[in-house]
């Protein structure tokens, strides 16, 4: 039982299991009845998305390392929100239950909020793939 993460509309992995969007808004131009067959996602978590502010920042920003760790920190900070909080915890529980994936659409994981959510969910404690 562990987590995945992964990009969205990418083709699932075997044993991936439910794949859970962390992203603000769904899949332009795909309806919302071809979301899990198009391996986009089977439900949708846009609570643990970065807000809207904060990824204009870092899509408008310059491309430094230093503006990715403040793009970071204030993502963790949205993160320990207490209902995101709880969200999170939950998926740390279904870690250890069932095999399931997190994911954005995003290219590159390395400047994708996804490899933050990874590294935030492994510090609690989730079991990983």
């Amino acid at each position: 039982m562990a987590i995945r993460v992964v990009q969205l509309g990418s083709p699932r992995q075997r044993d991936e299991g439910l794949r859970i969007g962390t992203v603000r808004r769904p899949p332009r131009g795909v309806r919302k009845t071809e979301y899990a067959t198009r391996d986009f996602y089977d439900t949708w978590l846009p609570q643990l998305a970065p807000s809207a502010g904060l990824v204009s920042r870092i899509k408008k920003g310059p491309d430094t390392p230093g503006a990715w760790r403040l793009f970071e920190r204030d993502y963790r900070r949205e993160l320990s929100q207490p209902d995101n909080a709880r969200l999170l915890d939950l998926l740390v529980a279904l870690s250890k239950q069932v095999d399931f994936s997190v994911g954005c659409y995003c290219e590159d994981e390395a400047k994708c909020h996804r490899s933050i959510l990874g590294k935030v969910l492994r510090e609690r404690g989730a079991l990983f793939a």
